[in-house]
């Protein structure tokens, strides 16, 4: 959020430097919510458990040096949500209620001027109900990765009654958690995590439901021996947060893209690996499922879908793999997952028989 520019009158240079510096990360009295902790400098989160408190927010560390005197804290004017509250002074007392009391929290000096402001969210605890996100295959976040080279995706699904957004992302290796340092740009769109092991840059796909990360350190060589663990917090406009997490090795997200499948001639067809996976093939070989259909079904969207498979190849010499047709098959299907480990299998490729010619879907 952008702040006001600060008019500050007859305040020196030096008081003017203590100031901007105070006002950078406001000062937090702890009072009756569980916890509290600072998402973004500027931005604090609060704990409740739904019943009734209070907690105090400061506007400025220093007031009675910077106001010149106690008698002007009280000119300090509070605003939420640019709406003027009747409190004044230095410390405003937030009033929770609930999942209520999240807000821009702002204070101004007596002729307006803005001095400093903090964004609350809310936090609900010791609850199971989720009220942001659906879940969907029995997680919120599903996350999948195209290969090893260290990038890796996850989207969620939005309840549809709920206008949300990310509100920060922090991604790490589980060993990493305290010693990794997460930060945003200015569009509140990318995120960059670094550590000693990893540096990890995710950025918001444009329909806001998915992210896409990077480990830059990743090296798909070396065994991975410590699992990525991911954060995503989102809010409400109403400022209730929630978060998000998921615990997982590349290992056991990676989902190759469809195999690309062509015909030889009447008799053959043949595959190649998906030009986003690992190479050598030798040293990431895939193993392929294939299904001969006998029959056309006019009315499906993918035939493969319900198809059970008649024969699993591995060919870890070269990308090109060849199959003889049966003479009575009307189509051919082939997918693809990883040869070492129990992970995802791609997409289905399609080839059908037409008029003695090959279609690929």
């Amino acid at each position: 959020m952008k702040g006001v520019p600060f008019n500050l009158g007859v305040i020196g240079k030096m008081k003017l430097f203590v100031f901007i510096t105070i006002c950078a990360f406001p000062h937090v009295i702890t009072e009756n919510p569980q916890s509290h902790r600072t998402l973004l400098p500027n931005v604090l989160v609060l704990d409740v458990d739904g019943t009734l408190s209070q907690h105090p927010l400061s506007c400025l560390e220093f007031p009675d040096e910077l106001l010149r005197g106690p008698a002007e804290n009280q000119d300090i004017v509070w605003k939420i949500n640019e709406v003027e509250q009747v409190q004044r002074g230095n410390v405003h007392s937030i009033r929770l209620l609930e999942s209520k009391g999240g807000g821009n929290y702002t204070c101004h000096s007596k002729d307006g001027s803005l001095l400093n402001y903090t964004e609350v969210l809310i936090r609900l605890v010791d609850t199971k109900r989720r009220r942001i996100l659906v879940k969907t295959e029995k997680d919120y976040l599903k996350c999948s990765a195209q290969s090893y080279s260290g990038e890796f995706h996850c989207s969620w699904t939005w309840h549809s009654s709920r206008a949300v957004k990310v509100a920060f992302v922090k991604v790490h290796r589980a060993s990493d958690e305290n010693k990794t340092q997460c930060s945003t740009d200015a569009s509140g769109r990318q995120w960059k995590c670094s550590s000693a092991e990893s540096n990890f840059s995710c950025s918001l796909v444009d329909d806001g439901q998915s992210i896409s990360c990077w480990d830059e350190r990743h090296c798909p060589y070396a065994e991975e021996i410590q699992q990525i663990f991911i954060t995503v917090h989102m809010r409400t406009k109403h400022y209730l947060l929630e978060s998000y997490s998921k615990l997982f090795f590349l290992s056991e997200i990676v989902k190759p893209d469809k195999v690309r499948i062509g015909k030889v001639n009447k008799t053959v067809v043949q595959w190649s690996y998906p030009s986003s996976w690992n190479r050598p093939y030798s040293y990431f070989p895939l193993t392929f499922q294939v299904t001969q259909l006998k029959s056309q079904c006019k009315k499906c969207g993918n035939p493969c879908s319900d198809s059970n498979p008649s024969m699993t190849l591995t060919n870890d010499v070269t990308d090109i793999c060849q199959f003889r047709v049966k003479s009575k098959a009307k189509a051919v299907c082939v997918r693809a997952k990883d040869a070492f480990c129990n992970s995802q299998w791609s997409e289905w490729s399609h080839l059908k028989f037409i008029e003695a010619k090959l279609k690929e879907d």
